[in-house]
């Protein structure tokens, strides 16, 4: 990373291919030096704003729309998203299972150093914070905020390039470096454990510096600083603290009704978002946009052709009195069954797919401008919930499922399932909630589980027969882009099977 990092990190905050503005609101000119971005707490937080608008930039290409590309290409390594044709063949390949796996991708190269960028960035304002004029309260709001972005940023990628963690223990194996302060050179890669070590070192800290107040829900607070800390504790298999962990983060927060449930997850003033994106008109991204790939009604190439439905197996375990299976209709194809919504936000040309969804809508069918999820409290009750079950508590884990499982169908009954059985119940209930929300590479991933496509509405044609991938092979790291190798002699690839 000696050439890599010098451009990703020391120019990643202070430009973003050349135009400043990207980035900060201090200064408009290619770079401005860190004097001027950190001279008071107000140029702090502009560097600071600059991070949550580089989760939602387009990148090198229209399918790198920052995070909301991440999120998709999560998804449809997974089993729960299908695409139904190929349509302009946008994340097809990465579907296919032979984009990840390619260290000469663009994708490849565009999400390590997406996620390596908002590191770079936050280390620039937790470097030179503390001597920014202002008051101590400004500089601890923005340096808990960088330093939770900073352990966002190294979870991603050790979920995404390296093996899976192991609660057995032995977690060597080599993870991502670790970037913890600006720098030009870069280093080896870091044990799991030693990346993980850094992530709760940087969420300890932010969550000592915040408390849940914030300028909007684009904001870190400690609610979603705690958010995090739930998710990694689960991805270690840390039960006990995760649930209680997960019960303290959404505090404050509750669960959207069923009116709002179709309002197209596209509002971050949803009472249930601890964390989003919030997208405006004058930042309208058009086709490197979530909604412009995940969308019932944005009128793009790839939603008109290719629209995303749910796995059929996962649909039919949802029962009938559940709000939420009215996201998908299973009758789409036929214009006498198919749910009228679909035609009266969709125009003529768009094919009418059966279990195609409706959860996501864009603003307009000419527009892709859309809020995006990227923590609600929905799922830290199925943190909590599965983390009691898995560490033998089946009563508090049945007694936190219901209070959502009964939020979302009128008709559901606290579960009596116990053992693996009630952790199945809780993983339905987890697949079915947070469907096209960027979760599920990772649930895998973290599980041990295989990928298998088999016995639903996959199209063979389209995932290129991809229906199954056994667990712990090594297809299941990304390999590190050609680049990066380049640049630093340290690293080492990623075996490829």
């Amino acid at each position: 990373m000696k050439k890599l990092i010098h451009k990703i990190f020391l120019l990643g905050l202070m430009v973003n291919i050349g135009c400043a503005s990207d980035y900060l609101d201090t200064a408009p000119t290619d770079a401005v030096s860190e004097t001027v971005v950190f001279t008071t707490t107000g140029n702090a937080m502009a560097a600071l704003n600059g991070i949550h608008r580089a989760m939602g930039l387009r990148y090198d290409s229209q399918g790198q729309p920052g995070e909301h590309g991440v999120m998709i290409m999560r998804e449809v390594l997974a089993e729960d998203v299908v695409m139904t044709d190929q349509a302009n063949g946008w994340f097809v390949e990465m579907s296919t299972w032979q984009r990840h796996n390619n260290e000469t991708k663009s994708d490849v190269e565009f999400v390590w150093k997406f996620y390596y960028k908002i590191i770079g960035n936050a280390n620039m304002i937790i470097a030179n914070i503390d001597g920014a004029e202002g008051p101590q309260e400004e500089r601890d709001e923005i340096k808990g905020q960088a330093l939770a972005y900073r352990a966002w940023g190294h979870f991603n990628l050790v979920q995404i390039f390296a093996k899976r963690y192991d609660a057995n223990g032995g977690n060597d194996q080599m993870g991502v470096p670790i970037v913890s302060e600006p720098i030009t050179v870069g280093g080896p890669r870091n044990t799991v454990e030693e990346v993980y070590a850094q992530i709760h070192q940087d969420l300890d800290d932010a969550i000592a510096l915040l408390d849940e107040s914030r300028n909007n829900a684009s904001h870190f607070n400690i609610n979603v600083a705690r958010g995090i800390k739930a998710r990694v504790l689960l991805t270690q298999g840390q039960f006990s603290e995760a649930a209680t962990v997960a019960n303290a983060a959404r505090d404050g927060f509750d669960l959207m009704n069923e009116s709002q449930l179709f309002g197209g997850f596209n509002d971050y003033t949803n009472p249930e978002w601890m964390w989003g994106f919030h997208q405006v008109d004058i930042q309208q991204t058009y086709f490197a946009s979530f909604f412009a790939y995940m969308s019932l009604n944005f009128s793009s190439t790839n939603i008109r052709g290719n629209p995303k439905a749910i796995f059929q197996p996962l649909y039919d375990q949802i029962s009938e009195t559940d709000y939420r299976k009215r996201l998908w209709d299973p009758n789409a194809s036929d214009p006498e069954l198919r749910d009228p919504f679909i035609d009266e936000v969709t125009l003529e040309s768009f094919a009418k797919v059966d279990y195609m969804n409706r959860k996501f809508l864009a603003q307009a069918n000419g527009s892709s401008v859309g809020d995006v999820p990227y923590m609600r409290a929905a799922e830290m009750i199925l943190i909590e919930a599965e983390a009691l079950a898995r560490a033998g508590d089946d009563v508090g884990a049945s007694a936190a499922l219901f209070e959502l499982a009964s939020a979302r169908d009128p008709e559901y009954t606290q579960s009596t399932n116990t053992g693996q059985a009630l952790i199945d119940e809780i993983m339905i209930q987890r697949r079915v909630e947070l469907w096209g929300e960027g979760f599920r590479f990772y649930d895998l991933k973290r599980l041990d589980l295989p990928l298998d496509r088999n016995g639903g509405n996959h199209v063979g044609i389209v995932i290129n027969s991809k229906f199954f991938e056994e667990a712990g092979t090594a297809n299941w790291q990304w390999q590190i882009p050609v680049d990066e190798r380049n640049a630093n002699d340290n690293i080492i690839q990623n075996p490829i099977e």
